[in-house]
């Protein structure tokens, strides 16, 4: 032993210039052609547009936890292009094993607007059927699996599925996202070395936003980066900008082309940055200078997106106060609905645990619902 210890580097913006990390948009707002994934004009405006959605609904949704009207939001604010780019580069037949911020992912992979709200409102058109914390959502057409609070058990799971899959030879590849905090959880590590050993079609989609809750990057790990990991475990790894969608659909479309070839998982580092609170439950301010927010806010995934297809006559001021004010119109009507859904029925509480309900609680079922409830309660 020499004595001599690594010491993480404090995380900031400039890391994502770093030559290591995959890059497509220049400062110009143009393309490197080495790491343009080439996708269509129509895909792009797209793609904005979903991004402008789910900011939206990230202001409109902590406003309404704010109301009371609401009880919890955990957002994506700053991390849209990370995650959307990683879903827009998904095949129909992927799957996706989610963490907790990525409903822009449901949304953009078929989930409907009104379906998410339901579940914000956990009322009685609630995919969870109301048993879950809003932000805990799944959509089985949209081949998005069901959000869990534990942090990383949907790595395990992704790589499990995928195992199956390929063990009887369907042709599918599951992405799993989680934060650079999940990096620490027994999950990580199962799921790391199952995949890698197996080879299993899966991607292992690590955002690091620079926070978990309020654990700094650089107090998590004493690696150089997180991508780094996945050497330890025989997995090809890569970092990429995570606010360039364009880069990131290529890492990603590169790594699904590798698993569904049968040459097993990549571990994707995209280098991104938590613009908001962990949740609505948490005061950045308590730990988070607002000087950091003001730096990385210069690399606004939104801002760098919209200066490329301005470049290109694709978008204007016009669009985007049109685009403003139908999204605005959308979120308001499918709130309003949500928003006047009753509760779940008792009753569903004794569904979905047995094909048959046994006697007893059917018994317990029915005097539930005979018996006295406290007012506002149950929707009584």
């Amino acid at each position: 032993m020499n004595g001599i210890t690594a010491t993480a580097a404090k995380y900031s913006p400039s890391e994502s210039l770093n030559d290591d990390v995959v890059k497509a948009m220049r400062s110009d707002g143009t393309l490197d052609p080495s790491n343009d994934p080439r996708i269509s004009r129509e895909l792009a405006v797209s793609l904005y547009e979903a991004m402008v959605r789910i900011r939206m609904l990230d202001e409109r949704l902590v406003a309404l936890q704010r109301q009371g009207r609401i009880g919890f939001h955990i957002g994506s604010y700053g991390e849209e292009a990370a995650i959307l780019g990683s879903a827009a580069a998904l095949r129909p037949n992927d799957w996706l094993f989610p963490c907790y911020r990525e409903f822009g992912a449901a949304l953009w992979r078929g989930m409907s607007l009104e379906s998410y709200l339901n579940n914000m409102f956990g009322n009685a058109n609630d995919p969870a059927k109301g048993r879950q914390m809003p932000d805990h959502y799944t959509c089985k057409a949209a081949k998005f699996t069901s959000i869990s609070s534990p942090i990383g058990t949907q790595i395990t799971q992704a790589v499990g599925f995928a195992w199956g899959a390929k063990s009887q030879k369907e042709d599918l590849v599951t992405l799993t996202y989680f934060g650079e905090g999940a990096t620490s959880s027994n999950e990580f590590h199962n799921g790391m070395n199952f995949a890698a050993v197996f080879k299993t079609p899966t991607v292992m989609f690590c955002r690091n936003n620079g926070w978990a809750i309020s654990v700094p990057s650089e107090k998590q790990t004493a690696s150089a980066t997180f991508a780094v990991k996945g050497v330890a475990y025989g997995m090809p790894s890569v970092r990429v900008d995570g606010n360039d969608i364009f880069a990131v659909i290529k890492v990603t479309r590169d790594a699904i082309l590798r698993a569904a070839a049968g040459f097993g998982p990549t571990l994707i580092e995209a280098l991104t940055y938590r613009m908001s609170g962990h949740s609505t439950s948490d005061d950045p301010k308590a730990y988070r200078p607002d000087d950091a927010v003001v730096e990385w806010g210069k690399r606004d995934p939104l801002m760098r997106f919209r200066k490329h297809l301005e470049m290109n006559g694709l978008w204007n001021e016009a669009k985007q106060v049109e685009l403003d004010a139908r999204v605005d119109a959308e979120i308001r009507d499918a709130i309003t609905v949500a928003e006047k859904v009753a509760p779940p029925a008792l009753e569903t509480m004794f569904e979905d645990v047995y094909e048959s309900v046994p006697w007893h609680l059917r018994e317990q079922c029915a005097e539930m619902v005979a018996g006295p409830r406290a007012k506002g309660h149950g929707g009584h």
